[in-house]
């Protein structure tokens, strides 16, 4: 297989991982041609840091007839509008999450995307790791017996400490509990369960506003706005009939992630859906619990993987695993959890998906087909 020219928009904190992989662990199907971003000193730093031979404007790097896909790594207010300028460029797009703010916004893209024949892919892609790979292949082979119930939940600190340079994005739609760092958690019950068919939610909002506490910070003592939830609880039933808790916090201290999957015959103690491998357990009906192998591999942070997937994907003509389609069921979850706490009542999604196809065993070492 030829290698797949790709440009990347956005060189902040998550770009790290992003370049590292794509120039390294799947530099055997993408060669990163450019890097662009708003602040020109990001994309210069970047473009150093991993022998990247271009740094375009936006514009130059959506304009270079070369670049086939565009990974947009930009702040989740800009995904749909570069997404749609990317698509009508004529190149495919892989974005980081949110897949949009808004289900119209998301609508578009995959809707420009339908008509030029293009691919979109989404984030998170943490769903294709030997974690979660494995875990989905223990409950398809029967492991558990007939899953029936599920709990997922990711607490975690605020963005008080000031020491993101853009903190304040988590505090807003967008960089809150549910859009930020949700998808992880949903997107691994969607891979393993199936789509999710109605949805209950409650979300709350402990402060108006945070004062920035650490004295490492250079905006310490700043006050900013919060301007999402910050604490959300969830029911949501599935179409195979299983029934999901979910809770996404950003009020705690420290992080502390969980999700299990409850079956007929097992219970299975999922690793962090956040990252792609960590320790898989199962419990079986006569009560014994053991540590499971990986079946898969990427155990390690992949992160790019799914870009990967679409340059595979652009040239065997299936569909790629970390698709717009699944993001845009995802971000209906989504919004439907704030939407069902306001109007107080359950909510029927009008969104559904297949499941993403498993990745093959046996793969070679940082092979995809």
């Amino acid at each position: 297989m030829r290698k797949i020219k790709v440009g990347v928009i956005g060189c902040g904190m998550i770009s790290g991982i992003y370049l590292k992989n794509c120039t390294e662990t799947f530099n055997y199907i993408i060669e990163v041609k450019a890097v662009a971003d708003l602040v020109p000193e990001l994309a210069r730093r970047r473009a150093e840091e991993f022998g990247i031979g271009a740094v375009y404007t936006v514009e130059e790097l959506i304009a270079d007839p070369e670049i086939e896909i565009v990974l947009n790594l930009t702040a989740p207010a800009a995904h749909a509008p570069i997404n749609k300028l990317v698509l009508e460029a004529g190149k495919h797009v892989y974005t980081e999450k949110p897949f949009a703010l808004s289900r119209e916004e998301a609508d578009e893209v995959l809707e420009i995307a339908e008509a030029k024949g293009l691919l979109v892919g989404c984030a998170p892609d943490t769903f294709l790791g030997g974690g979660i790979q494995t875990c989905r292949k223990l409950i398809d082979d029967g492991w558990i017996g007939k899953p029936y119930a599920a709990h997922a939940s990711i607490i975690m600190g605020n963005a008080g400490d000031g020491m993101h340079p853009n903190f304040q994005n988590f505090l807003k739609l967008g960089g809150d509990p549910v859009m930020d760092m949700a998808p992880y958690y949903l997107t691994a019950l969607v891979a393993m369960l199936g789509p999710v068919k109605r949805v209950t939610g409650s979300a709350q909002q402990l402060h108006k506003e945070i004062t920035v506490t650490n004295p490492r910070s250079p905006r310490y003592g700043e006050t900013v706005p919060v301007e999402a939830p910050t604490n959300v609880t969830a029911t949501l039933d599935f179409h195979g009939g299983a029934v999901a808790s979910l809770q996404a916090c950003k009020e705690a201290f420290g992080y502390e992630p969980r999700m299990e999957i409850y079956g007929t015959q097992g219970i299975l103690y999922v690793p962090d859906a956040n990252f792609f491998g960590g320790t898989i357990k199962l419990k079986t009906a006569t009560g014994e619990l053991k540590e499971v192998p990986y079946s898969h591999g990427f155990t390690t942070d992949s992160r790019g993987i799914g870009a990967a997937d679409m340059a595979h994907a652009i040239q065997s003509g299936r569909s790629n695993r970390a698709s717009g389609r699944l993001a845009r069921h995802i971000l209906d979850i989504s919004l439907s959890i704030f939407e069902s706490s306001r109007q107080e009542r359950h909510l029927t999604l009008q969104s559904s998906i297949d499941r993403p196809e498993p990745l093959p065993l046996g793969l070679k070492y940082n092979s995809l087909v």
